[in-house]
């Protein structure tokens, strides 16, 4: 009996590698197209839309990129200061909002947070009008300020927070300091923070994806060339009405998505060591 339970044990522990590995495969496989569509020709890719080995053309398209006015540098580093900068609003402010939901025990505190969720049920889309309207009247398009300001408010974020503190913060740590006469921005920023990792690492690769990959606010506020992000430039290379080049399209594409996978993996060791701090039973 003890062999015939260890032998269908080890049955389901293959077919769970095996599960694993084709959902791996399944997940990388999209990327990996990308990565070789961007070594082909557009012919190739028009012929024959699916394939494994990357071709020769690299360079070749990577000259028609350069050709068209794409500047890699510089979109980089439009994006880069726009995703950083929404990044470090939305998880600080967001982070500082929901531990004021948790710690203070306040009359509208629930009020307040029903009006977050109330927020959350509005899509960014109906707003977008009235907003590029304000920011027209008073100067700020074709300025990066507007797609890193508004990311203080992230109310998708808040509610996030709060859920983690409300299951991980014990309040005596916050009386404890409280007692030793520490302020109540040093106890957030030198306890708080340090506790909530986990759920910033989480929340800022949702947040640096979301303000990376976005192209319709940056597109109808930003006018000056020089001020493209990478989805504004990947966007334009489409704009030839005779003839797409398909391979360089895919090459923008794959410069575009680097970045993300770079953000991931530096902050993917935080989101293990939460779950695995929260699978640790006392």
């Amino acid at each position: 009996m003890n062999k015939k339970k260890r032998a269908s044990y080890y049955i389901w522990k293959i077919i769970k590698y095996i599960t694993c590995i084709f959902l791996a495969i399944l997940t990388i496989l999209p990327f990996w197209i990308m990565l070789v569509n961007a070594t082909r020709s557009t012919y190739e890719i028009q012929q024959n839309s699916i394939s494994l080995l990357p071709s020769k053309y690299f360079m070749n398209n990577l000259q028609i990129l350069l050709g068209k006015s794409f500047n890699p540098l510089k979109g980089f580093i439009n994006s880069m200061i726009i995703s950083g900068g929404a990044t470090a609003c939305t998880v600080y402010f967001s982070s500082l909002t929901a531990y004021a939901l948790v710690a203070y025990d306040w009359k509208l505190r629930q009020s307040f947070f029903t009006l977050i969720l109330a927020v959350m049920m509005i899509p960014a889309q109906v707003t977008s009008i009235g907003f590029y309207q304000f920011m027209y009247r008073i100067g700020m398009t074709n300025s990066f300020l507007p797609l890193i300001l508004p990311a203080i408010a992230a109310p998708i974020t808040v509610f996030f927070m709060r859920q983690y503190l409300i299951s991980t913060l014990s309040l005596d740590i916050v009386n404890s300091a409280r007692i030793d006469g520490a302020g109540e921005f040093h106890i957030f920023n030198r306890i708080i923070i340090p506790i909530m990792k986990p759920a910033i690492a989480t929340q800022a690769i949702f947040a640096f994806v979301a303000s990376w990959n976005n192209l319709f606010l940056p597109l109808i506020l930003l006018t000056d060339k020089d001020k493209y992000t990478m989805p504004i430039m990947v966007s334009l290379l489409r704009g030839d009405i005779y003839k797409t080049e398909f391979g360089s399209v895919y090459l923008g594409l794959s410069l575009t998505v680097l970045p993300l996978f770079v953000v991931y993996f530096l902050l993917s060791k935080y989101i293990i060591a939460g779950v695995a701090l929260g699978g640790v039973k006392e």
